[in-house]
């Protein structure tokens, strides 16, 4: 076993794919594929499964790759501090459900860093993905929320896939409105209050069940509906169309000014959001600057 393995054997869990891993290698893929299998009939386990649209990693892979991102790591901290003048580019990803404090704390990372070279990932995506990034180790970390409504299955999906839920804080529910909505005045809002607007969501794809829905009290029946994809969409939807959603009312101003307020839900349920990590992987440095950032987010509320 080598470290070059390891490290295409990363590569290929991070891309999902032979051929995009071969591509940021710069090698073929019937080279990268062999050094694979070689890999695995050495360590007698199968990391990969092979498909049509790509690779997926088995479970036994998901533990192995863990303990080969530690190693690899260990070994560019001896490199850099031992036999480099030039620090190595350090890499870093995190998957969210779309949470503008999940980016004022990526913010906050970036600043701290500080290296002249780094390439960092916050990948803002459907539940379902983010579950599916740390499984795979494409993100270190993982960041969805909580309820009594979806508590029960996404738990057992994390069990399942070797994955930890750690939470970060809890909250009540509130609306997400327009400073300008008609409702902006009140000191609390009631469910039968919001029938008349559109109430705005985040589209989960082919797993669109409300066990994986970014908001809360999913179940609901509205008159008025509208997917989106990006935050930047359902800001817009907001304040252009009257529209609310309803999420953990944690919105740092500066990432969109005095446009939107939160205002609280009159409803007995509460949102735990929290950080998701693969049970095999210990934390880098970087995360731990990152779930620092987060920590300080939540003892701010």
């Amino acid at each position: 076993m080598t470290l070059q393995q390891l490290k295409y054997a990363l590569e290929v869990a991070s891309k999902g794919s032979m051929n995009e891993a071969a591509k940021d290698l710069f090698i073929s893929q019937p080279r990268l594929s062999n050094a694979i299998k070689e890999l695995e009939k050495e360590i007698k386990i199968t990391i990969f499964i092979r498909t049509n649209r790509g690779v997926t990693i088995t479970n036994e892979g998901s533990g192995f790759l863990g303990y080969a991102r530690q190693v690899l790591q260990q070994f560019n901290m001896l490199e850099e501090k031992y036999l480099s003048k030039k620090p190595a580019k350090q890499h870093f990803c995190v998957s969210t459900q779309h949470y503008t404090f999940a980016a004022n704390a990526f913010v906050e990372l970036v600043k701290e860093f500080g290296a002249s070279e780094y390439e960092f990932t916050l990948r803002e995506s459907k539940t379902f993905e983010i579950i599916e990034d740390v499984k795979n180790l494409r993100s270190e970390l993982g960041i969805i929320y909580l309820s009594n409504y979806n508590e029960s299955v996404l738990l057992k999906l994390l069990k399942e896939r070797d994955l930890t839920f750690s939470e970060l804080f809890t909250a009540k529910p509130h609306v997400f409105i327009s400073k300008r909505h008609p409702l902006a005045g009140k000191e609390s809002i009631n469910l039968e209050e919001l029938d008349d607007y559109p109430c705005l969501s985040f589209e989960q794809g082919e797993y669109n069940s409300f066990y994986f829905s970014e908001e809360i009290l999913s179940t609901r029946s509205v008159k008025k509906s509208i997917k989106v994809s990006d935050r930047a969409a359902i800001v817009n939807f907001m304040i252009g169309l009257d529209g609310y959603t309803i999420s953990s009312g944690v919105f740092p101003k500066y990432l969109h000014g005095e446009d939107i307020i939160a205002v609280p839900l009159n409803v007995d349920a509460l949102i735990r959001v929290g950080i998701m990590q693969h049970r095999d992987v210990t934390l880098s440095r970087l995360g731990e600057i990152y779930v620092e950032a987060l920590e300080s987010v939540a003892q701010e509320l």
